[in-house]
């Protein structure tokens, strides 16, 4: 399939990556559906879109028309059948679990015609863990968007063994039409680029806090005013969900079984609390309300 042929999308998971993956690619002009099993998280997904985008045109990042156009390129199902029967290209982005990944790519190869590629946003599993629940190895393979989905510009494409040139070359040429600016890694490696460096960055900054080195508050400040980064490790796990970094180290910890992969002890207090950053109103920061 030539990347002019692909018209419409399906994004699966209405979560707050896939809310926003699909949301950008409506504004780019493709036809999407946004899917998810619950209907509290489709109809918070819609309402994110009715609010995000007459705030765009009232900032003058969009036109009216622009803005009309790209919800009128949206819609949102409880129904995967509904969603991806008769999609072009598709992006998973559920929860990072393999089991659960496993089963929908399953019923995506099952719903999806043969040509299609069917691409997991997945911030750590590898697609090799999961071509092998479908009839496609070959168009099956991973595009990492960053949080925020639709500010930042990289997109991490993962070539691993099992995919071809072709659905390569197509996925980078799919996240150029989305506006982002798409980095190719030609082998798995755990982490990706960007993710395997910034672990090192926020093992050390929790072994710091564990240790009562220094406050959480002081090491953000130390590695926005000294490193250069636009927010700390603390206030970047608050805003990408400190129970996502809970599932990556427990996926990581069942696959090796070495304990130094567990998630660090202030992150399952955190988790245990129900304290998962912004979208709770609160994790390391207090926040006063749930973010939607």
């Amino acid at each position: 399939m030539r990347v002019d042929e692909v018209r419409k999308v399906c994004v699966v998971g209405c979560g707050n990556m896939g809310s926003q993956i699909a949301l950008n690619a409506a504004i780019r002009g493709f036809l999407v559906k946004n899917m998810d099993v619950k209907e509290e998280m489709v109809a918070k997904a819609a309402a994110f879109a009715d609010e995000y985008l007459p705030g765009r045109v009232a900032k003058g990042r969009l036109s009216q028309a622009e803005a009309d156009a790209a919800r009128r390129n949206i819609s949102y199902t409880t129904d995967l059948e509904e969603a991806a029967r008769d999609a072009d290209f598709v992006i998973e982005a559920v929860l990072e679990r393999l089991d659960l990944k496993r089963q929908v790519f399953r019923d995506l190869d099952r719903i999806c015609r043969p040509e299609v590629v069917l691409a997991t946003n997945s911030s750590f599993i590898v697609s090799s863990k999961i071509a092998d629940a479908t009839r496609r190895p070959d168009k099956v393979l991973n595009m990492h968007f960053f949080n925020p989905a639709l500010v930042m510009e990289l997109v991490e494409v993962v070539q691993g063994p099992h995919v071809s040139d072709e659905t390569a070359q197509l996925t980078m040429e799919m996240a150029r039409r989305m506006g982002k600016t798409p980095v190719l890694l030609k082998k798995e490696v755990y982490g990706f680029l960007v993710n395997r460096i910034l672990a090192g960055l926020m093992n050390e900054a929790l072994w710091l806090a564990e240790m009562q080195v220094a406050s959480v508050e002081d090491i953000d400040t130390a590695v926005t005013k000294a490193l250069g980064h636009p927010m700390g490790p603390f206030r970047l796990m608050d805003l990408t969900g400190i129970d996502l970094h809970y599932d990556i180290a427990m996926e990581r910890y069942r696959e090796t079984g070495d304990p130094a992969d567990k998630p660090s002890p202030l992150i399952v207090e955190k988790v245990a609390r129900g304290e998962f950053g912004r979208k709770t109103g609160k994790g390391w920061y207090d926040y006063g309300r749930a973010s939607t």
